[in-house]
């Protein structure tokens, strides 16, 4: 059996700095972590670089194709808040060391023509790209009543879902108030099953209204920051309920029609991405010009500071213009540069897209470097923990223990 030691670099392990040390892999595990070097070892030279535990993408709407794109940014794990790719249909993408793992919500409780419906052109299927992937269509749940929301959790979580998600939206941020929207006894129906069931849940949340309501439900995490300036009692019942946020400040970007114009040129970007990525990044939603991305940074900077979990995610989706301002893997990068400019150390933004997230969604074998866990790991050259930006410095990625052929 080969043992690979990645040696010489500088280690940050989800938490903190180790220093310069020696990382050896074997069987997709790390087993070692110190400076000896075993004997008849593969030696990959990671002088001048900075070993980081795989990235995490908190917010996805995926596909294989997404995957393969996420794992050459170094991102190792999608966690996907609606599509397809729930326990009972990724055996494939498991086995498959080319692209991302991935986590998946299944489909989240909305109202018929709730959201996302607003955001497609009709006949259009958001369920992934190219649909799902084999046998019956995906569980669709109920959101009309709380009889409906509680019944629809086992199913949800037979049909091999991760988490529940529950969609609380009217539509006013898309450009589209007045959608139909779960309301907060069916809400609070669905969460309170979950939590029977000890499933972990999450809420689409783009207003301080519809936050509160999670809050109440007694939701684990926030899949979006409201894109309102913050008051004090938001953010006191978000830090009082134990709550995590996934801010995804990119997609909030180009909801305020903010594109990915300077990501895309980055060459470190652009040599990785297809035309119709491109495109996209390139785009936005621009469905909300009235926002101020300052205020989504203040916020993401007033709940780090109250010791709320900050987590990195992106809303990435399909290569389509009108979806535009985020792909998937670069976002990621993006949402960490976005995490360092509203006020978080370099190290903060670092833990939110690899140990916090990981504890967060009991990823319990991924997030950080340590003996024992998977040998998700991504090399950069520089020290991303001083200049964010380096973590674009791809030299090497592992997808569990398997090196990435770039």
């Amino acid at each position: 059996m080969t043992t690979t030691t990645i040696t010489g670099a500088r280690v940050f392990d989800g938490e903190k700095i180790l220093g310069v040390t020696n990382v050896s892999v074997e069987d997709g595990k790390i087993v070692r972590i110190g400076r000896e070097v075993p004997a008849g070892t593969e030696v990959v030279d990671g002088t001048g670089a900075t070993l980081l535990p795989g990235l995490i993408d908190a917010h996805v709407h995926t596909s294989p194709e997404s995957l393969a794109l996420a794992l050459r940014f170094g991102v190792t794990t999608e966690l996907e808040m609606q599509g397809v790719n729930t326990r009972d249909r990724r055996t494939g993408i498991s086995e498959n060391d080319a692209v991302a793992d991935v986590r998946s919500a299944g489909f989240g409780l909305t109202p018929p023509g709730g959201h996302p419906s607003e955001l497609f052109p009709p006949g259009f299927n958001p369920g992934g790209e190219g649909g799902p992937p084999t046998g019956e269509p995906p569980f669709q749940p109920d959101a009309t009543s709380p009889e409906g929301a509680a019944a629809s959790i086992p199913r949800l979580l037979a049909h091999g879902s991760d988490y529940v998600k529950f969609m609380i939206d009217d539509g006013s941020v898309e450009g589209h108030p007045g959608l139909p929207m779960i309301d907060q006894a069916t809400l609070n129906a669905g969460v309170a099953e979950a939590r029977r069931y000890g499933a972990l849940t999450v809420a689409h949340t783009l207003t301080i209204d519809a936050t509160r309501m999670a809050v109440e439900a007694g939701i684990d995490g926030l899949a979006h920051l409201f894109v309102e300036p913050h008051t004090d009692e938001i953010i006191a019942m978000v830090k009082d309920a134990g709550m995590f946020v996934v801010p995804c400040a990119v997609l909030n970007a180009s909801l305020m029609g903010i594109t990915g114009d300077e990501l895309a040129d980055d060459p470190r970007v652009a040599s990785r991405l297809d035309e119709d990525w491109d495109k996209t990044l390139r785009s936005s939603f621009n469905r909300y010009p009235q926002g101020d991305i300052e205020d989504v940074l203040t916020t993401i900077k007033v709940l780090s500071d109250a010791g709320v979990d900050v987590l990195v995610g992106t809303d990435a989706s399909l290569p389509l213009p009108f979806l535009g301002g985020l792909a998937h893997g670069a976002s990621v990068h993006h949402e960490l540069q976005y995490l360092v400019r509203a006020g978080l150390t370099p190290a903060q933004a670092l833990r939110a897209a690899t140990a916090t997230t990981a504890r967060r969604f009991a990823l319990t074998d991924r997030g950080r470097i340590a003996e024992g866990l998977r040998a998700d790991l991504l090399l950069v050259d520089g020290d991303p923990t001083t200049t964010i930006s380096d973590t674009l410095n791809t030299r090497a990625v592992w997808r569990s223990g398997v090196r990435l052929d770039r």
